[in-house]
């Protein structure tokens, strides 16, 4: 079924905005998408175009389960190359390091002195062999997969800064940067770890510029820098946490001098990209403000060159500073209105290109793009189950929270059904330190496809606008951050949206938490909850886990969120809770420990609470298997139709 499948993916050419005859009308309502089609694999994500622009590599659902892949395009007369994902690790960042290898970030979480610690690692596949090589595997350290550079001249070699031991009056604890053969896995060291240096960084061609020294005791750090490897470091820069000040790394090394590129806050606290002297710390110039939002990433070529920009600006989420991608992005935008057209990879020059198109409302295609063609060919769909069909429609809005701080929300209604005094589930994101905006999400589009109004707000402390609404998070986990929650929820009351006597709370690790803090706060809003992989008890790192490198840092930055773990922790306020709570976990959660639920579960059954668990023997956080997310759907439409039914 997979050789065919992606055989029938690559014979696909030609546009890919071929007129539908229009929709023949219907005598009832069509029956909302399955279980099945909702719970169905994205064909691909982390999707990488190699510097040819011949094959993709990415994260692809085969067979109902994530796998490393390889794939030849448009006809490509090659095999592609399969890849399962490691026992126990979770992929990070793909990247090509020439035509014939990728490389794979790994993390793992394993068992050490009696603690467990997420550990990065690398694998490096070769497309033409399909054999894979462990790369700094034999080393010892927590982290050994930091990539600083892959070459841009088609060699073999990528630098990488790598722990060689665990125990910091070892030699080998502080990061040695080496030169790595991704063919072999052979290796020479470039830059040898130095005390207190936890990160190093790199220019696009392979010069270690920057490290950056950390202190846990005193939560200090200082910055060092030099022009290039003929040059010793010296410090540049210093900073104090405690006094909420952090150094500015640069993202990108301009040629021929001391500056560099960096994104920090404007004076309207809103993060933006500044032109640096490295050596003397002053700004040079202002390279990019958005006018609306803020910065959330830049896109930078294999030479050296910023080519754009990612911001939280709704009408304008990618910003081209190269003019002929900027003429580019237009004209798709033209071609395809009302929807999201996003360049997601390029070759090397530029002439050959990954564009995913989709909205809120649909899980969209993957086309490939040559500018000498000048045709979105598809590849596929990110959903063939679900196609390019609209769903439920989805927008932004707005509402002041109880001491008047603006609060956006994502609201997705049921198709076809009036705002009008419907069921309501609000839907509080993960993080804490995240947002949700206009993307196509499958399980706010599931909710919405059984009945139910989804809100998505965006609660103080929330990522994407700005420094000064991040800080109003600090000391209201539990608390104002909550009550912006339920403010939401308030606001859609008196719109008429929602019927005030069936409302749900539904959300994921910090979302998770929030729900079951939702129904502990204000036992009287809700008729249900459901927390998926989320945290029921509150300590130092709210994980229970990932290593003490920097854990003063950690337990600092926690407590910064709320003055008391106790006070705000769902374990503890088991006799406010009134209303049915299921939990969902899976057992290979390597972001939020499974024993988190378990902990709620045990003492919600010891009070006789209302509690059902799903506990996923084989699920990871992120439900990257295609049957847990099958058995997460249907508990939730389940649990929500006994206790909050949509009709």
């Amino acid at each position: 079924m997979m050789c065919r499948f992606l055989l029938a993916a690559l014979l696909l050419t030609g546009s890919a905005f071929a007129q539908t005859p229009p929709p023949v009308a219907a005598t009832a309502p069509a029956a909302p998408p399955s279980v099945e089609a909702f719970a169905s694999l994205p064909f691909v994500e982390r999707a990488e175009l190699s510097p040819d622009g011949n094959h993709i590599a990415g994260i692809f659902g085969v067979g109902g389960e994530q796998k490393i892949l390889i794939m030849p395009l448009m006809n490509r007369a090659t095999k592609a190359v399969i890849l399962g994902v490691p026992d126990g690790t979770q992929p990070g960042r793909i990247q090509w390091v020439n035509n014939d290898n990728i490389i794979v970030s790994l993390t793992g979480l394993l068992p050490i002195e009696g603690d467990r610690w997420y550990i990065t690692r690398l694998l490096a596949i070769n497309r033409l062999s399909g054999k894979f090589t462990k790369l700094l595997w034999d080393l010892n350290g927590q982290n050994a997969g930091d990539v600083l550079s892959v070459p841009n001249d088609g060699s073999n070699e990528i630098l990488v800064a790598a722990q060689a031991t665990i125990y910091s009056n070892w030699s080998g604890f502080w990061p040695t940067v080496y030169r790595v053969d991704v063919t072999n896995g052979k290796r020479r060291s470039v830059v040898i770890g130095r005390e207190g240096v936890l990160d190093w960084g790199a220019d696009h061609l392979g010069q270690v510029r920057i490290g950056l020294g950390f202190r846990d005791g005193g939560l200090t750090s200082r910055l060092i820098y030099r022009r290039s490897n003929d040059e010793a470091f010296r410090v540049v820069d210093k900073a104090n946490f405690k006094r909420d000040v952090v150094l500015t790394v640069p993202f990108l090394y301009l040629p021929d001098g001391d500056n560099a590129l960096v994104m920090r806050d404007n004076d309207a606290g809103r993060t933006s990209i500044f032109e640096v002297d490295l050596a003397t710390q002053q700004t040079v110039k202002t390279i990019f403000e958005p006018d609306q939002g803020e910065v959330e990433g830049a896109l930078t070529s294999d030479d050296g060159k910023l080519l754009g920009a990612y911001t939280t600006d709704k009408k304008s989420p990618i910003i081209w500073f190269d003019a002929d991608l900027a003429n580019l992005q237009a004209n798709f935008n033209k071609s395809v209105p009302n929807s999201r057209v996003q360049i997601e990879s390029m070759s090397a020059d530029r002439s050959k290109m990954l564009v995913r198109v989709d909205s809120a409302e649909t899980p969209g295609n993957i086309y490939f793009y040559d500018t000498k063609i000048g045709v979105l060919q598809k590849i596929a769909s990110v959903n063939e189950k679900l196609g390019s069909k609209k769903l439920s429609p989805v927008k932004l809005v707005q509402y002041k929270a109880r001491d008047g701080l603006e609060i956006e929300a994502v609201l997705t209604m049921p198709k076809g059904k009036d705002a009008k005094n419907l069921p309501f589930i609000v839907m509080p994101h993960g993080g804490p330190w995240a947002h949700d905006g206009l993307y196509y999400d499958y399980w706010a589009q599931f909710l919405a496809s059984r009945g139910y109004v989804v809100m998505q707000p965006n609660f103080r402390g929330s990522t994407g606008y700005g420094t000064e609404f991040l800080n109003k998070g600090k000391g209201q986990m539990g608390f104002a951050m909550q009550d912006d929650i339920t403010d939401g929820v308030t606001w859609a009351v008196n719109q008429g949206i929602a019927d005030a006597k069936r409302v749900c709370i539904v959300g994921a690790s910090y979302g998770g938490y929030a729900a079951m803090w939702g129904i502990a706060k204000d036992p009287d809003l809700y008729r249900c909850a459901i927390s998926i992989s989320g945290v029921a008890a509150l300590r130092r790192e709210v994980n229970d886990f990932g290593g003490k490198l920097r854990g003063n840092l950690y337990k600092m930055q926690w407590q910064e969120m709320t003055p008391d773990f106790n006070a705000v922790s769902p374990t503890n306020a088991i006799a406010k809770i009134k209303t049915p709570l299921m939990l969902i976990h899976g057992k290979r959660d390597v972001t939020v420990d499974h024993v988190q639920s378990q902990k709620m579960f045990n003492a919600m059954t010891k009070a006789d609470k209302a509690v059902e668990f799903v506990s996923l023997p084989l699920a990871d956080h992120y439900f990257t298997r295609e049957a847990d997310r099958i058995k997460l759907l249907s508990s939730m439409e389940a649990f929500l139709a006994k206790h909050n039914p949509a009709s």
